[in-house]
């Protein structure tokens, strides 16, 4: 019985350590499940009022607290980074004023570097591009090693590590990105190598909280001067900047100190929770800061955090695009509205979701899925955070009428979307010809054979066309462009630039003008007030 006994226990125990060794066998070979299956939280943010005093200690702390969860991040990528204006829509050859924060200007073709040196990326090899070299700045979200920073900081790099402030100097830890996206200009990043020491999260806080007038700071890795800190306080809200042409984001606008580098970084309220992620500087050609910065709210960055986790965000689209202006006193009795909430449509894209539903240019949408459309800012949010293939109610002003309708929620393809407006860029080179000026702010040309014919104008379609447009005019500010070609005028139909030319003499002071334009195949509602 002894025996049977002992046999029994060696079994079990040989069976056991084959196990142990078998479980380390797999780890080094890779087969047990990787540790990316884990999934990052959201964190919930801290809605309690703001308040309390303000002493000599006060930033001294917020800066000793989050100064661990700030990274730095230095990337190696093979071509130069593109303007700050590529991504956010600006033109006129850098008269924008907008300078990166990636390396800029400034990136250097990388060193050679020894593969022992860690931290460091590969030489060129053969005719291959030279690497450049990118800094930024992150700040962990979570211990298991989740990073957020700017989509810029990290769009296109082959390497990326990132850096501690109590790490060893010349130390670093390799990062993978699981998720990016460019209209909130976001990426979330997971340490592939983790450091020795557990990991400290930032805080969040409320971005719906902050006033103009509220004290924030920023930490960062401006100029590669790692874990640099800057005070200042709220300047705005909802400044429109960034993400596509017509899709800006809301940012809050700050003059705390942000300079090249700091991109990714975050902006800090006194409690020292996260408020934003410093994006970008409105600046002039010294690319240096002159107290206009720009980031991105914390709360659109916590709601999208599970689709940057999936490494996809969905987003919905309906295929138009919208007036920028808010809608005026007179407008809305033009189109017979009870007030001025609402958003004008300018142009309905064939075949896309709101074609089909039977939508059209010059529509004011003022219901969508049960909710008030404040103005088109409203409307972009609400559609964009819709699930696409939903079926949505809205509620349309049409002829002073009412009318329901129905629509399918489409998926928004920001790369089909890119190409659209590069293509209607590219097409709006006309040939000299006989001008005339409006008094809005555009130019106009007789509509030729060729002209008709390249544009696709409909048969005896008539009309002008759009030659030129000068900056922060009434037109400009309409979202008029050069090719546009004015079919109506007030609902009047015009044959050539003389008659587009004397509807628009019609229109008094402080009276928008109602045009329809014919762009990119399709007819476009175009409202615009003469100031």
């Amino acid at each position: 019985m002894s025996t049977r006994k002992s046999t029994a226990f060696y079994i079990v125990l040989t069976a056991v350590a084959s196990l142990a060794v078998g479980m380390v066998i797999a780890s080094r070979l890779d087969l047990a499940p990787a540790s990316s299956a884990q999934t990052v939280t959201v964190p919930a943010a801290n809605s309690a009022p703001l308040g309390g005093p303000i002493d000599a200690t006060t930033f001294r702390n917020i800066a000793k607290y989050n100064a661990p969860a700030v990274v730095n991040i230095q990337t190696e990528v093979r071509q130069r980074g593109r303007d700050l204006t590529d991504y956010f829509g600006g033109g006129g050859g850098g008269d924008d004023l907008l300078r990166r924060f990636f390396g800029g200007d400034d990136a250097q073709p990388a060193p050679p570097r020894s593969r022992n040196n860690r931290g460091q990326g590969q030489q060129p090899r053969g005719n291959d591009a030279p690497v450049m070299e990118g800094a930024g700045t992150g700040f962990v979200i979570d211990k298991a090693g989740y990073i957020l920073t700017n989509n810029h900081v990290i769009e296109g790099a082959e390497t990326i590590r990132v850096s501690f402030e109590d790490e060893v100097r010349a130390e670093s830890f390799a990062a993978k990105v699981v998720g990016h996206d460019v209209l909130t200009d976001s990426a979330l990043l997971q340490l592939t190598e983790m450091p020795h020491r557990p990991l400290t999260e930032v805080k969040w806080g409320d971005s719906d909280q902050m006033q103009p007038g509220d004290w924030v700071m920023a930490i960062g890795n401006p100029f590669r001067l790692g874990h640099s800190v800057s005070v200042g306080v709220i300047s705005g809200l909802g400044r429109p900047f960034g993400g596509l042409p017509q899709r800006e984001q809301p940012m809050l606008q700050t003059d705390a100190a942000i300079n090249p580098g700091n991109s990714g970084g975050p902006l800090l309220n006194v409690r020292g929770e996260v408020i934003g992620m410093n994006t970008a500087i409105y600046t002039d050609r010294s690319s240096a800061n002159i107290g206009i910065g720009f980031a991105t709210p914390i709360n659109a960055l916590r709601d999208l955090l599970p689709q940057l986790r999936n490494g996809k965000v969905v987003r919905g689209v309906i295929g138009v695009s919208v007036s920028r202006d808010r809608l005026t006193d007179e407008t809305a009795r033009a189109f017979g509205l009870p007030n001025t909430n609402g958003a004008l449509i300018s142009t309905v894209t064939p075949n896309e979701p709101a074609d089909k539903a039977g939508m059209e240019p010059g529509d004011v949408v003022v219901e969508f899925n049960g909710k008030a459309v404040k103005d088109s800012d409203s409307l972009v949010a609400m559609v964009v955070n819709t699930k696409p293939g939903s079926s949505v109610p809205l509620v349309v002003f049409r002829n002073n009428q009412k009318k329901s309708l129905n629509i399918t929620i489409g998926e928004l393809d920001l790369e089909a979307e890119q190409s659209r407006t590069a293509r209607r860029a590219e097409g709006g080179q006309t040939p000299e010809q006989t001008q005339t000026t409006t008094g809005f702010g555009m130019t106009l040309d007789p509509i030729t054979p060729d002209i008709a014919r390249r544009l696709d104008l409909p048969p005896n379609a008539g009309g002008a066309i759009v030659s030129d447009v000068d900056r922060n005019s009434a037109a400009a500010k309409a979202g008029i462009v050069p090719g546009d070609v004015i079919l109506e005028v007030n609902r009047q139909k015009v044959a050539n630039t003389s008659q587009v030319t004397r509807e628009l003499q019609k229109v008094q002071q402080g009276q928008p003008a109602f045009m329809l334009i014919w762009r990119d195949g399709s007819n476009v509602f175009v409202t615009m007030t003469k100031r």
